[in-house]
Formats: C-alpha cells, structure tokens, sequence
C-alpha cells in the first residue's frame, strides 16, 4: 500500500483567511493511504520543502501531496524537491486550495474547509495509484526563427546571432523595419526613428549567422520545441534580388499609380516599386495585382514580336532595368515558392495594425483632413509624400492653422477595445511637439481622457508640451461637422473647466487603437498559438512567463503580445532570444512523460484516434499483418483526445489512468 505524505500551506492568509488549515490536516491523517499530514505556513518556502524532503528521506512517505495555490506556477518546484530527495517526481501530486477554493469562497469559511477537505482526499486517491515515469530527451536543431522584421524582430533576431545560433528572420514586407521605420521621430528623446532603427537592419543584413527572408510569410509549423519544421511562403517579385541594385529605374517608368501602404494611403506608388528609401533589403518588387501588363507583355509570357521592328515588346520596367534583373516571362506562380527550414524555437514579432478611421463615424472618417497618427507620422517625416512639410491633404501647399488631436479612438472604449493602447498619450504629445517647433504659430489642441505619461522622462516631456503653448484638454469629443472648404467643426467638452468646447479646425488626427494584425489568425493556426481577452498572443503566464507560450519552443517579443512602446519592445524582444536560446544551447530538450500510449495487443485497428489527434502524432502501421495506432513521443502533448475516443480502450494517457481518475472521482462524491 503505498504511504502518503500530504502538506497544507497556509499560504499567509491567502489560504488561512477563509480555510481552517488544522481542521484539513487532521482530516487528512483520517485517509487510509495517508502516513503523514503536516502544515507549513509557506510550503514553497525551504522550511516547508525541507518537510517534504525529511520525510522521504526518513522511507515515511513515497507519495508526496501538497494543498495549496495553483500548480501552473509552484508544481515545478514540489517536483523537484521530491526529486532532489531520491523520489521519482511524477510521483506528487497537488490540491488547489487557494484558487479553487479560498480565492471563490471568501464569505463561507465552513463551506470552503470542507470543499478543501474532498480535493485532498480526491488529490490523494490520485496520488495513491500514480506511477513512476520517466522523461525522454532528443536532440535539438541548433538554428532559430525570428517570424517578423519589426524593431522586435530585428532585436531578437541580432541577439540569437551574437550568440552563435544560425538565425532565420522572416518579414511579409519586402523590407525589414516594420512600423518604426515609417516614424519620423522617437519621444521623449525626438531623435530620429530611422537614425536608431537604420544601422540595425544593416546590421541584419550583414550578419554571417542570419537568413534574412523578406517578402515571405510562414505558411505551417510542424514538429515540437527543438525540431520544428517550418513551411516559409515567398512571394513571387519577378526580380532576381541577386541581379537588382535598388537604383529604381523600373518604378521611374512605371505608369501605374496604387496608394502607397508604406504612407498609408497617403500618396501613390508604381506598380513595381521599392519600399521605402532607406528598405534592407533594397531591393524591388513586382505588385501583380495592379500591374496593367505594359506593352502587352503579360506576366508569366514570352513577350510579343513587333511586326514593325521584328523585336520583342516588353514592358517599360524590364527595358531600362540596367541590371537585367527583371524578368516577366517566368512562370506565373501568385503563391509563390515554398521553403522548409527547420529550426529548434522560434521567435514570434509580428507587431500590430492601427484601426482604420472608417470605424468612427462620428469623427467624419471620410473627410480628407480627418487622418489617423499614423498617417500624420508619415506627413511630416521627411521621407514622407510632402517631404515633411505639413500641408492639409484635401489642399496641396495649405499649410493648416489649427490643428486637433484626439486620443482613445477605439481604446479604453466598450463597443471597440476596453485596454489602453499605451503609447497613443506620449506619441501625440511627441507630433504636436514637434509642429509647434516647426510652426510656432499654429494653433494646437489636444483631447485626452486624462493622459498616461508613466515611462521614465516621459512626465517631463508632456508637461515641456504644456509650456510650449499647447491646448490641452481633459475630457471626449463628442463629434465632427464637416464645413465649406473641407474644414471642420469640433465638438468637446472641458471637464476641468465644466464647459462644452466648439471651434473650427482645419486638421484632426485620430489616435487609433493598437490592434494585432490581420493575418495573426493564420499564423496562430499555423503555430497552435493563443489569443488572450484583448485578442492579442497569450502569453504562458503575464508576471512570470511573459515570453513563453502555451506551445513550448514558441516566445512572444513586442506588440503582438500586447501594446507598448519602442524601450519596453526592444527589452522583451532580448528577454525572448535569451529564453529561446535555452533549449538550443542545451543541446537536448526533455519529453514530458505525460503522454499516450497504445497497447496493441488491445487496439482493433479501427483508426477512429488518427483524424482526432490535433498534433498529427497518431499514424496506423502493420503488427502482425493487422492495423494498429502508433504514437509519436515528441509529437504528443498529452491531451488525452485519443484516450477518451478508443473505442477499445486501447490508449493510455500516463498521468491519468483510468483508476487514478476513478479515485479521484470517488473521493470528491463521497
């Protein structure tokens, strides 16, 4: 019979506010398979640990249960208490008492005694029938994946290369940079974006040890932490990036004109085009969906024959093209050509999309001089369509003599996101800033809800904003009136004056809600990734695994895990490398043992468990000239889907037998 060792946490009064610790430990010693019960005020603590590893040590117990908070965070470490004692660790098991029982039942200390009473006796009836088992370890790919070629990835993927791992950096655009590149300035510093973000994506691009793969998107991820094998999409640009020299000749002949996403719209772009000045790789690219096929050359084609000249008629782009690099006649392929790399973590930095105006209708989305932050950003960077002048967009070369900025749009708000996008307060700030720098006499008027200023020297930097000159007003507007000659009329209110607020503009700029991005929801079906409340990445744990996943060998880095400004990106994109570079400097990764198995002398060979498996782990192969389920160790997670559908309970999912759970049962019923 096997002999029970349980140990009840007081947990403070996070247990022992509302539970009667005495009452379950005296309980406990009353169940048959229990030998000793003990209390500790903090069991996670080396005296209540050192209860644990006593015991073990002195042959009283060789089954171990701990009542007390969740197992998500403190399991590891009874495990390895038991472990360190001599005692195989899969031999423990524990009782929540605190977030199932003490933490939902505050106001009924009986009910919540008793309550803690049946989950240890159910724990133990568990712990009583558990078995050793065994962790399995293979080797690891010495390679890593940065998905994403914003100022995260970038981060990340400069980290995991300095230490000597061979680094795939994979970006959807043609050029790394992502957001931060179409900034004009940082706050609170007012430096230049790209003077910061420029010399990191050389340096990207030179590094022996990283790949970089831009115009390409992550299609499929198969495999487990240390063996992924990663299915990348490249985009089809018809121009060979090893012939191109990015003079831009091709996009100088280009008739056609699309908005510029690079400038959100602000202004047009060839049909082939690079993309953006400073872009790494500068390289072009061939937009298929707008080219109009110039000279009758077709994509995908030979070029047609002059019946005047007896010449080919190829396309304006390939014809002044210096470098011979465009090539239209190759075989049309819209999806272009798939490439498996594997790799043994992976990085994900696909950052975020700002909301679109058309979601606010009563801020007059489709007025030309209503713009978002965003697009602001792009009209005074020098880089930008204006050449960093500001002019109203409804009317070249009028430069505006008021101008408005309005914050929260779809942030802090109920019908849209009830999170706040963080840096919305500061860049605002930064934008009106420098305007009133380059235009001391424009008229600037900032609304906010109240203003969020909380990074270091961030304070200073609005009240500096203050001191300037500029209008700043807490309290909502509450709508536009689009007047004669595009201008606009603002609706307000002042709370700290308790009065409603009405005058003319001739620019407003929305501060748009942070969001994650589109094609997020691919990547995460490809990846097995969660989304959390705010429909961002689910982080494992938001204090103590704000890098990890729920898919082990998966790290978040930046805004696609949440909002947040350039300093606080950068620090999580290296706190991710580091993490990801664990398993590849160890060289091995361990197995959990918790996992199916088939015993085939049982298995019918019906295969009803193959289609069911969400990880592909399950396959049919021949035993004895019959079909029978075998399962993949490293693919399994132990989810038991293939347990619960074997018709012939064939399956066993370790951790979690059939009479373990039984016992479990019992005991909560009793």
């Amino acid at each position: 019979m096997a002999k029970v060792g349980v140990y009840v946490c007081y947990c403070g009064t996070n247990i022992a506010g509302v539970i009667d610790i005495e009452t379950v430990r005296a309980f406990a010693e009353t169940l048959p398979e229990v030998s000793v019960a003990r209390k500790d005020l903090f069991m996670c603590s080396d005296s209540g640990q050192e209860l644990i590893k006593q015991d073990i040590r002195e042959g009283l117990v060789d089954r171990v249960v701990v009542a007390a908070c969740t197992p998500r965070t403190h399991e590891p470490i009874f495990r390895a208490a038991v472990q360190s004692a001599g005692l195989n660790k899969y031999l423990f098991e524990m009782a929540n008492i605190r977030d199932q029982d003490s933490w939902v039942h505050p106001d009924n200390p009986e009910e919540a005694t008793n309550k803690a009473m049946r989950l240890l006796a159910s724990a133990v009836g568990k712990a009583s029938r558990l078995k050793p088992l065994e962790e399995k370890y293979v080797d690891v790919t010495p390679a890593a994946m940065v998905i994403g070629g914003g100022v995260s990835g970038i981060s990340s993927a400069l980290e995991l290369a300095n230490m000597g791992y061979t680094t795939y950096l994979v970006e959807k655009d043609p050029s790394i940079g992502g957001i931060m590149a179409q900034l004009d300035k940082t706050f609170p510093t007012n430096d230049c974006s790209a003077c910061i973000l420029t010399p990191l994506m050389v340096d990207v691009a030179n590094h022996p040890n990283i790949k970089l793969m831009t115009y390409s998107e992550v299609e499929d991820v198969e495999g487990f932490i240390g063996n992924f094998t990663v299915k990348v999409r490249r985009k089809q640009s018809y121009v060979d990036w090893k012939k191109c020299t990015g003079c831009g000749d091709c996009a100088t002949s280009c008739p056609v004109r699309v908005p510029n996403e690079f400038n959100h719209g602000m202004d047009q772009r060839p049909s082939i085009y690079i993309h953006f000045p400073q872009a790494v790789p500068k390289k072009a690219v061939l937009d298929v969906e707008s080219c109009i096929n110039c000279a009758g050359h077709k994509l995908g084609r030979e070029p047609k024959i002059s019946k005047k000249t007896g010449n080919p008629m190829i396309a304006p782009c390939q014809k002044v093209c210096p470098a011979d690099a465009i090539d239209r006649s190759q075989q049309l392929d819209p999806q272009g050509s798939i490439e498996e790399v594997k790799v043994g973590s992976i990085v994900v930095a696909t950052g975020f999309q700002v909301m679109d105006k058309k979601w606010f209708k009563e801020m007059a989305p489709d007025s030309p001089n209503v713009i978002t932050a965003l697009q602001l950003e792009r009209l005074i960077s020098a880089t930008g369509p204006t050449g960093g002048k500001l002019y109203m967009p409804s009317t070249a070369n009028k430069v505006p003599e008021t101008i408005t900025f309005v914050s929260c749009m779809g942030s802090r708000d109920e019908k849209f996101h009830t999170y706040c996008s963080r840096v919305c307060c500061m860049y605002m700030v930064k934008q009106a800033r420098l305007l009133k720098e380059k235009y001391p006499d424009l008229n600037i008027y900032m609304h906010f809800i109240d203003v969020r200023a909380a990074g270091k020297e961030y304070d200073e930097y609005y009240t500096g904003a203050r001191k300037m000159g500029i209008n700043i007003l807490k309290g909502k507007v509450g709508g536009l009136e689009v007047l004669p000659e595009d201008r606009l009329r603002v609706l307000a209110y002042d709370m700290e004056g308790c009065v409603p607020v009405e005058y003319q503009s001739d620019l407003v700029v929305l501060a748009t809600a942070i969001e994650i991005p589109e094609t997020a929801k691919k990547l995460a079906h490809a990846t097995g990734l969660q989304f959390c409340g705010s429909h961002f990445y689910r982080e494992l744990h938001p204090k103590l695994g704000p890098v990890e996943t729920s898919v082990e060998g998966l790290f978040l880095a930046g805004c696609c895990q949440g909002p947040k400004d350039i300093p606080d990106s950068v620090s999580q994109a290296k706190g991710a490398a580091a993490t990801a570079a664990v398993p590849l400097a160890q060289g091995k990764v361990k197995i959990e043992p918790i996992i199916s198995e088939v015993h085939t002398e049982k298995c019918s060979g019906c295969g009803i468990c193959v289609p069911l498996c969400p990880y592909d782990a399950i396959t049919m192969k021949m035993v004895d000239d019959h079909p029978r389920a075998e399962i993949d160790m490293t693919a399994c997670k132990g989810c038991g889907v293939c347990t619960t559908a074997c018709p012939s309970a064939a399956i066993v999912l370790h951790g979690y037998e059939e009479e373990q759970i039984y016992a479990q049962i019992e005991a909560l019923t009793v």
